[in-house]
């Protein structure tokens, strides 16, 4: 099984909430692979509590991954005190295999509380593994209000292709209500 899925699965199963975000939600959102995005690693937004961010790096720590803070690996001992102070500097993590798998566990996702992205996350399946994923159109208000540099580029590299692929997500969106409406509809509500 990919790493990545692994680690999505063992998260999934330990009860570990987090939402895809970033370039690699926003190629969960693609279409096909003419609109997927070359991406160095992937992000998981998790929400700013201790046990859920504990929960995290064991899961990651059980599958042989490092975790690092920065440029340094995260301290040692991981217990709740030191997942407060991660939490409460919104510390990003990173657990890496060091053989292609970074995943990064943030902590802010610009513009976006947790609750909101996850109450209106998205459900990908691969290879029988549920992806929470954030809405493309909350993943792209999100680059754009970070206006980090790279972010920046992006976007202007990409327009074209962001715009098509948010019309098309809209447009998912859109059926999606209808036809709950329609079946809410022929039972009565």
């Amino acid at each position: 099984m990919d790493p990545f899925l692994r680690l999505a699965r063992s998260l999934r199963r330990s009860g570990v909430r987090f939402v895809v975000i970033g370039l690699s939600g926003i190629n969960l959102h693609a279409r096909s692979a003419s609109e997927v995005f070359a991406t160095q690693h992937r992000d998981l937004f998790l929400p700013l509590d201790r046990d859920n961010a504990l929960a995290a790096w064991r899961v990651s720590e059980n599958l042989g991954l490092e975790l690092w803070c920065g440029a340094e690996p995260l301290d040692q001992p991981r217990d709740r005190l030191l997942a407060e102070r991660v939490i409460a500097h919104r510390g990003l993590v990173r657990a890496t295999d060091n053989a292609g798998l970074d995943v990064d566990f943030a902590l802010v996702m610009a513009g976006f509380d947790f609750e909101t992205v996850w109450n209106e996350r998205r459900i990908f399946r691969i290879e029988r593994v549920e992806l929470p994923v954030a809405r493309l159109a909350h993943i792209v208000e999100s680059k754009r209000r970070a206006a980090r540099d790279k972010d920046r580029m992006f976007f202007i590299a990409h327009a074209e292709a962001i715009s098509d692929l948010l019309a098309a997500s809209q447009r998912d969106e859109n059926q999606g209500r209808l036809r709950r409406k329609g079946r809410g509809h022929r039972r009565g509500r």
